[in-house]
Formats: C-alpha cells, sequence, structure tokens
C-alpha cells in the first residue's frame, strides 16, 4: 500500500491565488503599457501640430510634402479630413467642430480639398458620356489642373484627389477609387465590375484595344461569354468600338491617351 498522500484542498487553493496574482499583475503590465502608449502619443501629436503650424505653407503649396504630411497623420490616427463635412468656425454659435487641417492649417485647406471634391465631381459627371463613369485618378489630376475652376494653375497630386475623393464617403455619393490591372480609377457611378469586365478592361490597358478572337483565343472563352462581356461594357460607355477594322476592335476610353 503506498504511503504518498494525495494532493490536499490547500495546494489546489495555492495554484488559485497563483494565477489570480498572475492575472493581475498582466492587467497592471497592460495598463501600465497603455498609459505610457497615449503619452508618447499625445506628445506626437503635439509636436505634430507644432510642425505642420511652422511649416503650413509649404504643406499648402507644395503636393508632395502635403502628402507625406497626411501619411504621418494617419500613421499615428489623426485624420486630416476628419469633421470636414462640418461647417462653422469656432466661437460661433450653434457651429460644430471643424477639421483637424482648418483647425491647424485655417480653414483655406480644408476649403481647399471640399472644392477639389467638387471639381472632381463635375468633371466625372461631364465626362460619364465618355468614359462610363471610369476616368484614371492621373487624367483627373491633369484635367482638373487645366481648368478654370478649383485646381486650375495650382499643383496638384494624385494623392490630393484621392483625399478629395475620399472626402465625398460620408455623402453616400457612389464616388469610389477602384484598380483595374495596375492603374487607380475613379467611379463616379455605383454599379460594380463583375470579374469578367474587369479582366476585358485590364487587356485593353495593356494591349491597347480587343476583339472578340483576342479575348476566345487567350482566355479560352466561348465566343458567347466574350460577346457578353463586350455587350455589357458598350451599354455602359466603359469601351470604344472601332468599325473599320476588318474585325470589330474595342477600345477604352479611359486608357486612350495614358502614359502610365
Amino acid at each position: 500500500m503506498s504511503s504518498r498522500r494525495g494532493v490536499g484542498l490547500s495546494a489546489f487553493q495555492n495554484r488559485t491565488n497563483l494565477s489570480s496574482q498572475y492575472a493581475s499583475h498582466g492587467a497592471s503590465l497592460r495598463s501600465s503599457h497603455a498609459s505610457s502608449l497615449q503619452n508618447q502619443l499625445s506628445v506626437f501629436q503635439s509636436l505634430l501640430h507644432n510642425f505642420a503650424l511652422q511649416h503650413g505653407d509649404t504643406i499648402k503649396s507644395d503636393p508632395t510634402f502635403r502628402a507625406e504630411f497626411a501619411r504621418m497623420c494617419n500613421a499615428i490616427g489623426v485624420d486630416p479630413l476628419a469633421g470636414s463635412n462640418i461647417k462653422g468656425k469656432s466661437g460661433t454659435k450653434g457651429s460644430g467642430k471643424v477639421s483637424w487641417w482648418a483647425q491647424t492649417l485655417g480653414g483655406d485647406v480644408n476649403d481647399f480639398y471640399f472644392e477639389l471634391a467638387v471639381r472632381v465631381v463635375e468633371l466625372c459627371r461631364t465626362t460619364r458620356g465618355e468614359n462610363g463613369g471610369l476616368m484614371g485618378v492621373a487624367e483627373c489630376r491633369e484635367r482638373v489642373g487645366k481648368g478654370k475652376g478649383i485646381g486650375g494653375g495650382m499643383d496638384i497630386s494624385d494623392d490630393d484627389v484621392l483625399r478629395a475623393v475620399k472626402s465625398l464617403d460620408p455623402l453616400g455619393s457612389g464616388f469610389s477609387v477602384v484598380v483595374v490591372g495596375s492603374r487607380q480609377m475613379i467611379r463616379s457611378i455605383p454599379k460594380e465590375l463583375n470579374t469578367d469586365q474587369s479582366t476585358v478592361l485590364e487587356a485593353i490597358q495593356v494591349l491597347g484595344y480587343v476583339t472578340c478572337s483576342m479575348l476566345e483565343d487567350n482566355l479560352g472563352w466561348e465566343q458567347a461569354r466574350a460577346e457578353t462581356v463586350i455587350q455589357d461594357l458598350l451599354a455602359d460607355s466603359l469601351v470604344w468600338v472601332d468599325d473599320q477594322a476588318p474585325e470589330k476592335e474595342y477600345w477604352s476610353p479611359a486608357s486612350m491617351g495614358s502614359d502610365e
């Protein structure tokens, strides 16, 4: 008969107490680390604010500098566009909070993105008949930069255009940025491109144009599938047809003249 004694209740109690102590210590460490990180973040945000005030003119005038500054803001959780859809100034009765841009650099930078967004919307809507509501970001930047409205005579970047489009999100405008092949495109219609349509547009981007036989030979599609996709794209004005070639060629207005 074994003389070993079984584990008593005191051992279980000790183990429970030890687990509780570990849990309490872990919670204390997490709280301490969180507090430390919050303090560091507050200091960095303060330094970022001072940096913005010191280099405000450069941020307003230099699109590359402005883009890098915006990326720094996003890296620490400061959204330059936050609150951009709320009008009003501090101290005015009934006014709401202004955006971080407006607080730091003045309302002119905040208004810059608003007015640029309006110009992008106007451009996309007036060219919808040409491109079916799909325009390259670079093309949009160039055409806005040459326009007579906001952006005319101003040096803007692709990043500015992307942020202007993003500022439209709270309005539910249907404007969004999609990637087709290697290009970023502004979509100004709520309709989603299906996989076949995206494949055809990407092929046009690479080859310049496509024909139904090219799609059948290179993608292994049946004739009916190739013709259906092309007809859908034609109906939405996303491609144009050239009837002068021996076989009809289909071109994308969004890719014509692109040097990307």
